[in-house]
Formats: structure tokens, C-alpha cells, sequence
């Protein structure tokens, strides 16, 4: 255990956290359990009151509450594992298990990514798994982005189905590198692990107004895709990008959810219930990824990226993939 005289921890030169005495208990877990209280109360308001009842909406007893906490806490496990913010778990286990309809399925998921957000972005920030300088260039100009795609999504909507394909075909790259280079075959790029990344201000910008111009058309959190750009296009340290990519989602799930919400497209019952389970589920993620190797997590990314990549696809050809 670290002293009481130890200096307190001090950005990189990168941005990132280092060094200073371990985090204790409150300052660890502090913030997400106060998101925990706040998502409960708010989860019992809504059952209580009946929120939103009336409009189509799956009625939700003991037996749903729990499915919803528990997908939310598998989506958040996820995220603080993989940099994602849990909604490709999400958003198709309440849609086609639990019978939200597809608006409401992403407007709820992306509104309880918020919390999956705050909670697995702060847990990487106490345990130096994060870039500040950089998440702030990407989150900054991934505002911009999500107010440019939710605008585009409203005059796009009827090409959504080529939209997914075009995703699905570009994921296939990322997906294939990184499972050839988690397995160790040859030719693989090698990251050096470290603390901070190499400064990119400029491209920071242009990806990260890119991955908010995706979160606003697609629904989607964007980690799916800031996790592999990062690595592929920035060099970056395989466990920085997890924290890095979650705290850069901060901004873009509150703004891309806050405009669903008051859309009506959120659940609010049920997107509290997903977000105490996330907020729970990106702790334990967040504690437990420095024990996986980089090859483990960049073919635990590849694996998981091939799945999104071949449910876009199929999805355009009218076939449901869970």
C-alpha cells in the first residue's frame, strides 16, 4: 500500500494517468455507486408510476426486471473489457427476446450506455487504462458528429439497410486483422504496450466527428469502432483503447441518448434497469482486463467484431442473426 506522503497521480505526457498511490475504495467505486443509487431510483419511479405504460410497451414484472438487469450487467462486463459500450448485446436481446420495437430497442440501449459510459470510463481513469488528452479530441469533435448524424438519420433513413451493409463489410477488416493477429500468425502488427499514445490532434478530431456522425445514423455507442481504430490507425497501447474508448463515448451516448429520449424512444423503466446491470457489469470489467493478455483481448475484439460485421450483413439480406 502506498504512503500517505505519495504524490498524488499526474497525467502522462500523453494524457494518461500514471503513477501516485492507489485509488482508494470510495474513489474507486464511488462515482458508480452513486449512478447505481440514481439509475434505481429512477427504475423504481418508473415501475412505481407506471411511465410510459400504455404506449406498447412490454409490461415488465420480477421475472423481466431481472432478464433486463442481467443483460445489462453481460453488456457492461463487455464493455469494460472490450472499450464497448454493450449495446450489440443490448439492443438485439430487448428487441427480439423481450419485444421492444427497433426504435425503442435504440433509443433504450443507447440511453443506458450513458451509464455503461460514466461507470466503466471513470473505473479505467482510477486504474491508468486511459489517454485524457486524447479522449478529449475524440469526444469534442464526436458532438459534432452525433448532431450531424442525427440530423443525416432523419433524411437516411430509408438507405438504413445499406448503411448496415456498408458497415458490416467494413468491419470485416478489423475483425480478420485482429483475429489473425490474436492467434499469432505472421505478419501481424505489434503495439507496444505504454501508457500514453503518440499525440494526433488533427486525426483524433476527424475520427472522432467520424464515429459521432456513426453513433448518430446507426444507433450505436461506436465502440465497435474505436476500439480497432485506435490501435490500427493511432498505434495505440491495446489496454489504453478500452478506457480510452468508453470515457470518449461519455459525450456521444449523452448527447445521441438524450436526443432519443426526448424523442419518446426510450424506455425508461426498462433502459434504468440495462444501466444498473451495465454500471455493475463495467466495474468488474474494468478490474479484471489487465490479466488478459493483448493477443487474448485483440481476439476477443476480432471474434466480437466478426459478429457485428456478419449480423450487418445478414440483417440486409432479411436474416436475423441474435
Amino acid at each position: 500500500m502506498a504512503s500517505s506522503t505519495s504524490s498524488p497521480a499526474t497525467p502522462g505526457a500523453g494524457g494518461a494517468v500514471s503513477g501516485g498511490p492507489a485509488p482508494t475504495f470510495w474513489k474507486q467505486y464511488g462515482p458508480s455507486i452513486v449512478l447505481l443509487v440514481i439509475v434505481s431510483g429512477v427504475a423504481a419511479w418508473a415501475l412505481a408510476s407506471g411511465a410510459q405504460s400504455g404506449q406498447g410497451l412490454p409490461a415488465i414484472g420480477v421475472q423481466q426486471g431481472v432478464a433486463l438487469v442481467s443483460i445489462g450487467l453481460v453488456a457492461g462486463v463487455l464493455g469494460g473489457l472490450i472499450g464497448t459500450g454493450g449495446c450489440s448485446v443490448m439492443l438485439p436481446s430487448i428487441h427480439f427476446w423481450m419485444g421492444y420495437s427497433a426504435p425503442i430497442a435504440v433509443g433504450t440501449t443507447l440511453f443506458a450506455v450513458i451509464f455503461t459510459a460514466l461507470s466503466g470510463g471513470y473505473a479505467h481513469l482510477v486504474r491508468r487504462n486511459l489517454d485524457v488528452r486524447a479522449t478529449l479530441w475524440l469526444g469534442g469533435f464526436g458532438i459534432v458528429g452525433v448532431v450531424i448524424g442525427s440530423w443525416l438519420f432523419t433524411r437516411l433513413s430509408s438507405q438504413a439497410a445499406l448503411l448496415g451493409l456498408i458497415l458490416g463489410l467494413a468491419f470485416l477488416w478489423p475483425a480478420v486483422r485482429m483475429i489473425w493477429e490474436g492467434v499469432g500468425l505472421p505478419g501481424g502488427k505489434v503495439v507496444k504496450e505504454g501508457s500514453v499514445m503518440a499525440p494526433h490532434k488533427t486525426g483524433w478530431a476527424f475520427f472522432g466527428a467520424f464515429i459521432g456522425v456513426l453513433t448518430g445514423v446507426v444507433g450505436l455507442g461506436g465502440g465497435y469502432a474505436l476500439v480497432p481504430g485506435l490501435i490500427y490507425l493511432f498505434g495505440a497501447p491495446v489496454y489504453l483503447t478500452m478506457g480510452t474508448s468508453l470515457a470518449t463515448m461519455i459525450p456521444l451516448a449523452i448527447v445521441g441518448g438524450g436526443i432519443k429520449l426526448a424523442g419518446g424512444y426510450v424506455a425508461i423503466a426498462a433502459g434504468s434497469l440495462l444501466a444498473g446491470g451495465t454500471i455493475v457489469g463495467a466495474q468488474i470489467g474494468a478490474a479484471v482486463i489487465k490479466r488478459f493478455k493483448p493477443t487474448t483481448l485483440k481476439l476477443i475484439f476480432g471474434v466480437y467484431f466478426l459478429y457485428v460485421s456478419i449480423k450487418f450483413i445478414a440483417a440486409y439480406f432479411g436474416v436475423s442473426i441474435w
